[in-house]
C-alpha cells in the first residue's frame, strides 16, 4: 500500500491556515483526529473520517485556535502533539517561548510553561506510565523536562553546546530520550540518572584517529535538526544540514552505515519527518524541498518522490490504520496521500496472463488463499 501512495483526488483537507504549516499530529487512540500548527500561531483540529460516506469528501476542521482566540500563540507554532492516552488534551509549543497544554473540549489552556528562549521542539513519551514529563528543546543548549503532574520545569539535562532543535522519547523505554542539536551532536539520556547522558552518537563508530583535534563524537557534519525512532524503538533516524540521514542502533549507539544518498535539508529549524508503521519493509518519509522523499529504512533505497505541494514541505505524519500519509507545507495546504486502489483483475484472466515471477515481491501478500487448502 505504501509503494502505491499517491495524491488523492477524492480527499481534501479543509484549508484553514493562511500561512505555512509547520507541524501535524494524528492522535494514536483512534487515528481519527489530526492537529496542525501554523507559522502564524494558529492551531486547527480536523476530523479525518469520511462522515459524508461519499467517495469524494473533505476532511473537516472541527475547531481552531485562531488569531482572534485570547490564548493563541503569538508567533509560529513549531510542534503540536496529542496527549498519548486520550484525545481530551493536546500540547503545542511556539517561537513565543511557551509550551501550552490544551483542553480539547473547551479549547482553553489548562497550563502554560514559559521559557527564556525560543522553543523549537517538544515531545511526550508515547509509552510512559510512570512519568508525565514533556521534553523541550529550545535555543538554549539545556534540555528542559516539564512535569505535567506538578506543573513545574524542574529537571534540566546539560551537555549540548548549542541550541536543541529536536527531541524524541524512545517508544520502547519510557525513561530514554534522544536530543539533536546545532552542535552536530545527538545525545541519548536516561532521565533517571543524575548525570543524564548515556551516550553521544558517533558517525565514525569510534574509528577516527584518537589524535584528531576533534575528539568529541559528532553524529553529522552540520546542525542535526531531525530525529525519529522506528516504531519498535530499536533504531533511530537522524537528519542533518550536511544533507545526510543516518540510521543508528539505539541500544548500542552504533551507526549502521546505511547510505540514503544526498538528503537535501536546508531547514534552519527542526525538520519533522516520520516513519511508516506496520509495513514490511519500513519506510521513512522525509520533506525534500517541495516534495516528500520515501526511503526504505534499512536499505537506504529512494523508492519515490511524492509531488503535489507548491512550496517547501515542513512536516508529514503517517496514519497507520490505513497506511496513509498527510503532509503540511509553506503553501498553506495539507495534502492526503492514499494508497492507489488497484482495479481487480477477473480470476480467469489473472491466472493465464500474469507470470507469477514478475510480481514485485513488495506487492505480494502473505495470506494463503482458501483454494490451496482443499
Amino acid at each position: 500500500r505504501v509503494l502505491s501512495l499517491e495524491l488523492n483526488k477524492d480527499r481534501d483537507v479543509e484549508r484553514i491556515h493562511g500561512s505555512g504549516i509547520n507541524t501535524l499530529d494524528i492522535e494514536p487512540v483512534e487515528g481519527r483526529y489530526m492537529l496542525s500548527g501554523g507559522s502564524d500561531g494558529v492551531i486547527v483540529l480536523y476530523d479525518l473520517e469520511n462522515l459524508s460516506r461519499k467517495p469524494s469528501y473533505t476532511c473537516k476542521a472541527l475547531c481552531s485556535v485562531g488569531r482572534s482566540h485570547p490564548d493563541v500563540h503569538r508567533f509560529s507554532v513549531e510542534t503540536v502533539q496529542w496527549y498519548p492516552h486520550d484525545t481530551g488534551m493536546f500540547t503545542s509549543s511556539s517561537f513565543d517561548k511557551t509550551l501550552k497544554i490544551w483542553d480539547t473540549n473547551t479549547l482553553q489552556p489548562a497550563d502554560v510553561f514559559h521559557f527564556e528562549e525560543t522553543v523549537y521542539s517538544h515531545h511526550m513519551s508515547p509509552v510512559a506510565t510512570k512519568h508525565c514529563l514533556i521534553a523541550v528543546g529550545t535555543k538554549s543548549p539545556k534540555v528542559q523536562l516539564c512535569d505535567l503532574k506538578s506543573g513545574s520545569c524542574s529537571h534540566i539535562l546539560q551537555g549540548h553546546r548549542q541550541e536543541v532543535l529536536a527531541v524524541s522519547w524512545s517508544p520502547r523505554h519510557e525513561y530514554i530520550l534522544a536530543t539533536a542539536s546545532a552542535d552536530s551532536r545527538v545525545k541519548l539520556w536516561d532521565v533517571r540518572r543524575a548525570s543524564g547522558c548515556l551516550s553521544t552518537l558517533d558517525q565514525h563508530n569510534g574509528e577516527k584517529s584518537k589524535a584528531s583535534s576533534e575528539a568529541a563524537n559528532t553524529a553529522h557534519n552540520g546542525r542535526v535538526n531531525g530525529l525519529c525512532y522506528t516504531n519498535d524503538g530499536l533504531h533511530l533516524l537522524t537528519i542533518g544540514t550536511d544533507d545526510r540521514m543516518r540510521l543508528w542502533n539505539s541500544s548500542t549507539g552504533e551507526n549502521t552505515l546505511v547510505n540514503y544518498g544526498k538528503v537535501c535539508n536546508e531547514s534552519r529549524k527542526g525538520l519533522k519527518f516520520t516513519v511508516s508503521c506496520g509495513c514490511n519493509p519500513e519506510f521513512a518519509f522525509v520533506p525534500y524541498g517541495s516534495t516528500i522523499a520515501v526511503y526504505t529504512v534499512f536499505t537506504g533505497e529512494l523508492i519515490t518522490m511524492l509531488r503535489g505541494h507548491y512550496s517547501t514541505v515542513d512536516c508529514c505524519v503517517f496514519q497507520p490504520n490505513f497506511q496513509e500519509l498527510y503532509s503540511g507545507s509553506k503553501d498553506c495546504n495539507i495534502l492526503a496521500w492514499i494508497p492507489a486502489l488497484r482495479e481487480p483483475v477477473p480470476d480467469d484472466i489473472a491466472e493465464k496472463s500474469l507470470p507469477q515471477q514478475h510480481l514485485n515481491p513488495a506487492y505480494e501478500d502473505a495470506w494463503s488463499s482458501s483454494d490451496d487448502e482443499d
